[in-house]
Formats: structure tokens, C-alpha cells, sequence
């Protein structure tokens, strides 16, 4: 007999689920799983294990829940569970649990921990062996990270005093009262904004972050509060729409989001549509040199899933361009990841067929930081505050991408702009907004930051 547990990271998202069991009795369990969920099926297959139970933590904000999708495709044959506690309420079958229920898997057994703060009702799953009534482990959910706990600000204002002070209780009568040699298993690494400055590593344990973790240190709920608010990073926007779409039980679709294939004339009536918006996944230098007016880019890279998230309309159809056909799929399973799943269509054939057909195409004209550091430019930087505080290149102008177009009304359009990010992925993307904005005088800086700190030019701060 073998106990199994596997940790399965969604890039991008930085989201972390589990697949863990018995080859003694064969039976396994998920945990928050994501809606791309033929993974947990093909390695439960694998390891010869049947999943029984699929747990979710909480209601999730920054990803879509594939709970329902990934009983569907076992034929119903698992329970979906889902917390009882705080008062939450769901739209969709589902078996209630509450703190203290325990569920066996072999050898391996879960007991259900109410850990609420990030949200009222989360639980947390503390594991445990045969025969041992401490925990080995701890499947924590969002209420607790390497280096960082939960935020409590995403129910609103009138929801955040309240859930500050249970994530303080939590952290401290729960968190800090388990043996420091327990294993934390967080449902986010670092890149999530589910927590703040959360750190690299995929696990961590309680005596580590009993001595390294600043808000766990810190023993006066008052200034945990102030610290917890001084350090919350902005809300994304699909995080209150994904809320409400995974208390409510997703669709279930048993397959990728479907998106048909277009020929160039098909796809340039539909793109002439205003009811829907126009994705192009190539790389920055790629869109650049040539694309359709009109279109936003955000490279097919895993971050692709945050930046949609953020910035695209969840009420219009998308349509997809690629480098090619090959690419179509992967686009669609990031974009699934956040909760979209409406889609126009793709070109197919890629751009070289719009390009082959004699159609027009945009350009973004590309900026060295060799030419950057000498041209009358306005440097506009679109990364995150902090890091913009570290260090900036002189005379630039900040705009926090996730927030970017909030912030075009307020900039200069007879302005020449060449946006600038840590690597130019998310410089792209601000350019692509500003050019389909109307902006006519805009440059892109690949390699960015990190190219300009390599070639030793002045930083400001």
C-alpha cells in the first residue's frame, strides 16, 4: 500500500490543486481542481486509483472552478464537496461539509478544518495517517501561503473588517497552533494575487513560516489589520465575476470551449463586428510587424490567463488570432482557465493567411532601450506599484497595466509613448490598447526594464 500525492500547478494563474489517495484501496481524492481537468482523470489512471471525492476549499475568485466539470467526466460517480460553513450557498448539486468531518482514503485520511478570512466559508484539509492523530500536512486553501496569508478584501468594503479579523483568528488559533513540522500545502504560489507578495517555493511548514512569515509574527489584531491593508495589491477585475460564476456551478461543457476555424473573409466580417474583440496570442516583435487593426495582444505565454482576466470584455466573443492552427488550443485552455468561454472563431490558417490574402495590417514600431535612452520619448511604465518603487527608468510615467484603460483618458494624444514593462510581454499588450485606442504615436520596448538595468542606464526610484 502506497499513499499518492501529486501537487498540479496551473501556470499563469499560479494555481496549485491535488490529486492524492491509497493504492490500498484505490480511491482517490481532488482538490480544486481547475476546469481543463483531464490531468487529474489521466494520472488518477495512472497510478491505478479511482477518484471518489472532489473537495473545493472555497468559493474561488481567480480561477474557474472545474469541480463540476471534473464529476461530470467521472460520470457522476464522485461526490462534489463544498463547505458549508459561513453561510455559503451554491447553485449546483453538491454534498455540504463542515469543520470536523473526516473522509478516509486508505490509510490516508482528511478532517475538515474551518479556516475562514479569505472568504466565510473556506476550509482547509489537514492530513493525516493511519493511526496518527497529528497532521503530517495541511491543504490550505487560500487562507495561507508561503510567506503570506489570504487577502480578506474581495467581498467588498462592508465584508473586509470582518474578514480581517477571522483571517487573524485563523492564522493565529489554527495556523500557529499546529506542530511546526506540518507541511503546507497552498492553492497559489507566487504571480497569484489571491495573497500578497506571496513566495516562490510550492510548499512550505509551519515552523518556517513561524519564523519567517511577517503576518503570522505579528500578535495584535490591529496591526495586523494595518498591515494587511498597506499591502493588498489591487483587485483584478474577473475576480468578482468569477465569484459569482463558481457559487452559481459553471457550465459544463466535457470538452475545450468550442471555436471554429475561419477563412480570412469570414474573419474580416466578423472582425468589422463591435460585439465582439479581437485577440492576437503571437509573440510582441511578431504582433508588431504586422496584425489587425483593432486587435489586443497578449502572447501565449501561461500569464495569458491573468492578463485576459484583467483586461478582456467577458461579454463579447472573442476572436483568435495565431501563428498558426497548432496554437488555437492551448490559447483556448488558458482563456477557459478564467472563465471564458464564448469565442467567434480563429483565423485559420494563422496570420500568414490574412497576410497571403492582400489584407491590411497594423504595425507597432519596436524601441531599443539604446534608442530609448536617447529619444524625446515618454517613458510609460505599466508594472505593478511595488515595482515601479524599486527602480524606474528616468522621466517615465506610470500606469498600472491591470488598470491601463482607466488610465488612457488622462494621457496625451499628441504624446509619443514607448511602454515599457520588466521583459515588453506586458508592454505589448499596453501598446496593442493604446494603438486601438487611437493612439498614433506609440513604441514598443522589448526587453524593458531588465534591458535597460543590463546595458547599466540610470535608475530612479
Amino acid at each position: 500500500m502506497t499513499m499518492r500525492f501529486e501537487q498540479i500547478l496551473a501556470e499563469g494563474v499560479a494555481q496549485c490543486s491535488y490529486l492524492l489517495g491509497d493504492t490500498g484501496s484505490g480511491t482517490a481524492a481532488v482538490v480544486d481542481p481547475r476546469p481543463d481537468c483531464d490531468v487529474y482523470i489521466a494520472r488518477a489512471r495512472a497510478l491505478g486509483l479511482v477518484i471518489t471525492h472532489v473537495f473545493e476549499t472555497h468559493i474561488h475568485a481567480d480561477f474557474l472552478s472545474g469541480a463540476r466539470e471534473l464529476v461530470d467526466r467521472l460520470d457522476g460517480a464522485a461526490e462534489l464537496c463544498v463547505s458549508a460553513e459561513g453561510g455559503a450557498e451554491y447553485g449546483f448539486e453538491h454534498r455540504s461539509i463542515r469543520d470536523g468531518d473526516t473522509f478516509r482514503f486508505g490509510d490516508l485520511t482528511l478532517t475538515v478544518r474551518h479556516t475562514p478570512g479569505h472568504t466565510p466559508e473556506h476550509v482547509s484539509f489537514l492530513l493525516h495517517e493511519k493511526g496518527n492523530d497529528a497532521p503530517w500536512g495541511v491543504l490550505s486553501g487560500d487562507a495561507f501561503f508561503v510567506d503570506s496569508v489570504g487577502r480578506p478584501d474581495l467581498l467588498g468594503d462592508e465584508k473586509t473588517d470582518e474578514l480581517t479579523e477571522a483571517l487573524f483568528r485563523t492564522t493565529q488559533d489554527t495556523f500557529m497552533q499546529m506542530p511546526d513540522g506540518v507541511i503546507v500545502y497552498p492553492c497559489h504560489g507566487a504571480g497569484s494575487d489571491c495573497g500578497p507578495d506571496i513566495g516562490d517555493r510550492m510548499s512550505t511548514t509551519i515552523g518556517y513560516e513561524r519564523r519567517h512569515n511577517k503576518y503570522v509574527q505579528i500578535t495584535e489584531p490591529d496591526a495586523f489589520k494595518a498591515e494587511m491593508t498597506g499591502d493588498a495589491p489591487p483587485v483584478p477585475t474577473h475576480y468578482p465575476r468569477l465569484k459569482k460564476v463558481n457559487a452559481a456551478g459553471p457550465d459544463i461543457l466535457r470538452r475545450l470551449p468550442a471555436c471554429a476555424g475561419m477563412t480570412p473573409g469570414r474573419f474580416e466580417a466578423l472582425v468589422q463586428d463591435r460585439a465582439i474583440q479581437v485577440l492576437d496570442v503571437r509573440d510582441m516583435l511578431a504582433f508588431g510587424g504586422g496584425f489587425i487593426d483593432g486587435a489586443i495582444n497578449i502572447g501565449l505565454q501561461p500569464e495569458l490567463s491573468v492578463w485576459a482576466g484583467w483586461l478582456l470584455d467577458p461579454e463579447k466573443p472573442i476572436a483568435l488570432v495565431t501563428e498558426n492552427d497548432g496554437q488555437v488550443a492551448e490559447a483556448v485552455q488558458l482563456l477557459w482557465r478564467v472563465g471564458f468561454t464564448r469565442f467567434a472563431g480563429y483565423l485559420a490558417g494563422g496570420i500568414g493567411a490574412w497576410r497571403e490574402s492582400g489584407r491590411p495590417m497594423a504595425h507597432i514600431r519596436q524601441m531599443t532601450v539604446q534608442e530609448l535612452e536617447k529619444a524625446a520619448v515618454c517613458p510609460l511604465d505599466v508594472r505593478k506599484d511595488e515595482e515601479w518603487n524599486d527602480g524606474h527608468i528616468p522621466n517615465a510615467r506610470h500606469a498600472f497595466l491591470g488598470q491601463f484603460e482607466d488610465e488612457i483618458d488622462g494621457l496625451a494624444r499628441d504624446a509619443t509613448y514607448a511602454t515599457y514593462c520588466h521583459t515588453g510581454f506586458r508592454a505589448s499588450i499596453a501598446a496593442s490598447l493604446l494603438h486601438r485606442a487611437g493612439f498614433e504615436n506609440v513604441f514598443n520596448v522589448p526587453g524593458s526594464f531588465a534591458a535597460w538595468q543590463a546595458q547599466g542606464y540610470r535608475v530612479v526610484s
